[in-house]
């Protein structure tokens, strides 16, 4: 399996750095947190310190938006085009196509992830920034960004049209980045726990973003595209019996 895996692996990541779409998304993403981490540099030397985890923070939240379009072609074009049978029909296991191409997103989205390192290079250069809470922030995007993926592609196997799959991706993820907040405005103090235990940001913004690694949150991110890609596994499976 760990053969095939690879095999989908690299088929979807030559696929990434072969897509305009790819590179649009990489260039919106670098061009946004270049242009905050520029904005916050320069309230740095006159107003407060510079803040090392803003730029993975942002990247967390972008996430939200720009998953599902990274995620919408991985399983909704192979159904559209009619390949999904050929990978049914091949000597490849359902769970190596779904943790191919799964992989394969999060691979390319940690060399995003790794792009943004040059501006810690830059506050270790002009600043003394508190390592740890930059390290521990991109840990926190980095298994944010996995989550996030894992329900885009999730959605990418329930239609072959990609609109519709990342339309209803961005929705869901939408409303669990959303529960941090509602979390914040209920009255009852128990239902408030409960909106911020499944919202996506209430793991992040109270511990990674903060320089803290709690392994509860840890836990979170990891169940979370454990229980996606089960899912997905599963729908993909199914398609043999159409």
């Amino acid at each position: 399996m760990l053969r095939a895996t690879w095999l989908v692996f690299q088929r979807e990541i030559g696929q990434y750095f072969a897509s305009p779409t790819a590179y649009l998304i990489a260039a919106a993403l670098l061009l946004l947190t270049g242009l905050m981490f520029n904005s916050d540099l320069t309230f740095s030397l006159t107003v407060k310190p510079a803040d090392p985890s803003l730029v993975p923070t942002f990247l967390s939240f972008a996430m939200v938006f720009f998953a599902p379009l990274l995620t919408m072609r991985l399983l909704a074009e192979e159904t559209r085009e009619g390949t999904m049978e050929l990978l049914l029909t091949a000597p490849v296991a359902d769970v190596a196509i779904v943790l191919g191409k799964f992989l394969g997103a999060w691979f390319y989205f940690s060399l995003l992830l790794a792009a943004t390192f040059v501006y810690q290079i830059i506050l270790v250069v002009i600043t003394q920034p508190d390592l740890g809470h930059a390290l521990s922030a991109y840990i926190g995007a980095w298994l944010y960004g996995g989550a996030t993926l894992a329900v885009g592609l999730l959605f990418s196997s329930l239609t072959e049209n990609q609109i519709v799959s990342a339309f209803l991706a961005m929705s869901v993820l939408l409303f669990l980045w959303l529960g941090d907040l509602a979390g914040e405005i209920v009255a009852s103090v128990d239902l408030a726990r409960v909106i911020r235990e499944i919202s996506l940001q209430g793991h992040y913004t109270t511990s990674f973003a903060v320089g803290l690694v709690r392994i509860e949150d840890v836990a979170y991110y990891a169940g979370i595209i454990v229980v996606m890609l089960f899912i997905t596994v599963r729908i993909v499976e199914s398609h043999r019996w159409r």
